[in-house]
């Protein structure tokens, strides 16, 4: 078929026009972009066509300006990013060689976020931009031979990778140091040339005599075991739940293929591992292998298992190294997060424990795959949670697909926790034991960790998180800090994912002892994270027993 040497399409601000020049350059041709072409026929710019005749006289003179060069042009070709919503031009170009150049969220904002030329972005940059992506990544996908991902490369690498993709040949002279091409994260890998990506790496500061380290989310993520280890450790415990019996036992033959003598101790089931009982069990087995200070501790599992692990890393020895392999969606965004370790009483919840950071946290998202529905929705809370507290994109995300928010394929499962963990690093790294800022983190929490020892921590985490929530965002109107907007929104963020909002009514005055024994109060005096706006906690002390009924009354079933 004549036409194009090489197509590129893709959003706006990727940079199609620089690398289809530097591509043109290369190859000895010419380089043609349908959006020079318009303006060229209109005499205006695309964005006062945009003004003065809407979105749709554009897309019309936009199928008009491809077909001509499509039919014409024989070198490096640029497409608009709307072109393909055009069926018409989606058809054409087939048989063509087409590239697809992507990009994530935080690369597009940075380049077009701000720039007021860029008419469909002109409100809120980000959330738009991701709308349009959700509209337009699979037609992309659709026309493309080969994805070829733009983050984080120069021009230059980006055109050296669409040439090795395609195998085109350049001229001599033209050849700078070699790139790969890799899979746009919102692609199915169909090109075999692609390559994974590699993992996000968030950094958590060292504080009070505790090294910084990094917490990894990503896929295949095991491989980085062995580095974070080290060379010093000759032994190595993996603890895991009876839940994750075999995957336990494929880190700990991996770690035996290492050289490290490799042993498996397997924790009861969730809420049940934390008792001292099976920390005692968990020492008995370190003495028994002569774990030394050097050596390491692995927990894989969910936000239970993580926690015994770095409790029992804590007090072994005075303190050993741990690393945290968080399996749910509530481990990596919250207990693999910070250092915070502990076990439960007959008294409260986490009520003994240690502060004690990881050396690394491996946050894999294949584990998340597997995960039952309620426990990936209940891991959700956490996430919601970061959203009112600190990062609002989240909640934004969230509503803009609640199904996709409920399962790990959703188009937004890693940046919703990317955005978890980077808010939870934030503020761990600037008070590690509590003592100020990290109290915020507790939004939601007072009454939760009530309505977990109440049920005998059978209710998941998250569903008590929820309902502790929305008690705390009527807690913060009644007490005339929180909007009605913003409270309001509680309700209809949690109950979109699936997460309760109601608790039994009857159960109030329990709930009310336990929580005056909870961590956060001070002495007699209960007290509370509440929101004096949206990403605005602060605390409430000593609150008027008549408010606090009151706003329990707003979530009694």
């Amino acid at each position: 078929m004549s036409g194009p040497l090489v197509v590129l399409v893709g959003p706006m601000g990727v940079g199609k026009s620089t690398v289809g020049e530097l591509l043109a350059e290369r190859l000895g041709t010419g380089y043609r972009d349908t959006d020079a072409d318009i303006v060229a026929v209109e005499g205006r710019t695309i964005a006062e066509i945009f003004v003065d005749e809407g979105e749709a006289r554009f897309r019309s003179l936009e199928s008009t300006a491809v077909a001509a060069a499509l039919a014409e042009h024989t070198g490096v070709l640029s497409l608009g990013g709307g072109a393909v919503l055009d069926a018409a031009t989606r058809a054409l170009l087939a048989g063509h060689r087409v590239v697809y150049l992507s990009m994530d969220v935080e690369a597009a904002v940075k380049r077009v976020g701000l720039n007021t030329a860029r008419p469909l972005l002109a409100v809120n940059p980000r959330r738009q931009w991701r709308e349009l992506m959700e509209a337009r990544r699979s037609l992309y996908t659709e026309v493309a031979d080969v994805v070829v991902a733009t983050d984080d490369r120069t021009p230059e690498e980006v055109t050296q990778a669409v040439i090795d993709a395609l195998e085109l040949p350049q001229l001599p002279g033209t050849t700078p140091p070699p790139a790969v091409a890799t899979a746009d994260p919102g692609t199915t890998g169909q090109e075999t040339r692609m390559t994974q990506d590699a993992p996000i790496r968030i950094q958590v500061g060292g504080t009070e005599g505790h090294a910084p380290y990094e917490v990894l989310v990503g896929r295949s993520l095991l491989g980085e075991l062995p580095a974070l280890i080290g060379d010093r450790a000759k032994r190595v415990a993996v603890l895991h739940p009876e839940a994750l019996a075999e995957t336990g036992e494929t880190v700990r033959q991996d770690l035996a293929g290492q050289g490290y003598e490799a042993i498996a101790i397997q924790l009861p089931n969730a809420e049940e591992a934390k008792t001292v009982e099976v920390a005692a069990y968990c020492w008995k087995a370190l003495g028994q292998t002569g774990f030394t200070r050097t050596d390491v501790i692995v927990g894989v599992g969910g936000g239970a298992t993580t926690d015994v692990a770095g409790f029992v890393a804590a007090s072994w020895l005075r303190g050993v190294r741990w690393i945290a392999v968080p399996t749910t969606v509530l481990g990596m965004v919250d207990a693999a997060v910070g250092g915070k370790t502990g076990i439960n009483t007959a008294e409260g919840k986490n009520l003994v424990g240690a502060f004690h950071p990881p050396a690394g946290v491996l946050c894999d998202l294949a584990a998340l795959d597997s995960l039952p529905v309620n426990d990936y929705v209940s891991g959700m809370a956490e996430i919601i949670k970061a959203g009112f507290i600190a990062d609002p994109a989240i909640l934004d995300l969230v509503e803009s697909d609640p199904e996709g928010a409920r399962t790990p394929a959703g188009p937004h499962t890693a940046e919703l926790i990317e955005r978890s963990i980077r808010v939870k690093a934030e503020v761990v790294s600037s008070d590690l034991k509590e003592s100020g800022l990290r109290e915020i983190l507790n939004y939601g929490h007072t009454l939760a960790h009530a309505i977990e020892k109440n049920e005998r921590y059978k209710w998941r985490h998250g569903a008590a998180v929820s309902v502790g929530m929305v008690f705390a965002a009527e807690l913060g109107r009644l007490a005339g800090r929180l909007d009605d907007a913003t409270a309001d929104r509680h309700r209809a963020v949690l109950a979109s994912v699936g997460l309760p909002l109601t608790y039994r009514g009857d159960q109030w005055p329990k709930l009310l002892e336990t929580m005056k024994v909870d961590k956060k109060s001070r002495g007699n005096v209960l007290r509370f994270i509440v929101l004096d706006g949206l990403a605005k906690p602060t605390v409430l002390e000593g609150p008027d027993p008549a408010v606090l009924l009151a706003a329990y009354g707003e979530v009694s079933a």
